[in-house]
């Protein structure tokens, strides 16, 4: 389960954003699935190994939880740079509304991507409490998560 890189993600438009991310958190949202589907029933128990499909989900989950937690303090810093320079300008010209309308959608946008860190420790804690749930007879990782 690939999930499309962190370059993709636009951070001028908050609703893109939103659904690049969306589409990075495909591997949250069917783990479930995905655990039916390769950890094995007690039937089928010496045909699949299940601790190296464990083993591999949990460096799937991992490299996109950190992928993501990056892109979104990216496109976080991106927006800050902008409010911080739209304040400096909206300083200059304190008269200029065309400024401050922009500098409070900036602002807006930089707040609803700060929320977006609190939706993604939500999806990370869910994903690995399933891990855990399915994958802790199978496999266990060197550290904890």
């Amino acid at each position: 389960m690939a999930a499309p890189s962190e370059e993709l993600l636009n951070c001028q438009d908050f609703s893109e954003f939103q659904d690049a991310l969306r589409v990075m958190r495909q591997i949250d949202d069917r783990i479930v699935h995905e655990l039916n589907t390769i950890i094995p029933t007690a039937s089928f128990a010496g045909k699949i190994d299940a601790s190296q499909t464990c083993k591999q989900l949990y460096d799937s989950l991992k490299q996109a939880h950190a992928s993501r937690e990056k892109a979104i303090k990216s496109c976080i810093n991106q927006s800050s740079g902008r409010v911080n320079k739209l304040r400096e300008e909206r300083n200059k010209d304190m008269d200029n509304i065309a400024l401050l309308k922009r500098l409070r959608k900036e602002q807006t946008n930089l707040k609803l991507m700060q929320s977006e860190l609190n939706v993604e420790e939500v999806v990370n804690d869910r994903s690995w409490k399933v891990f855990k749930d399915r994958c802790r007879v199978h496999y266990k990782p060197s550290n904890s998560l």
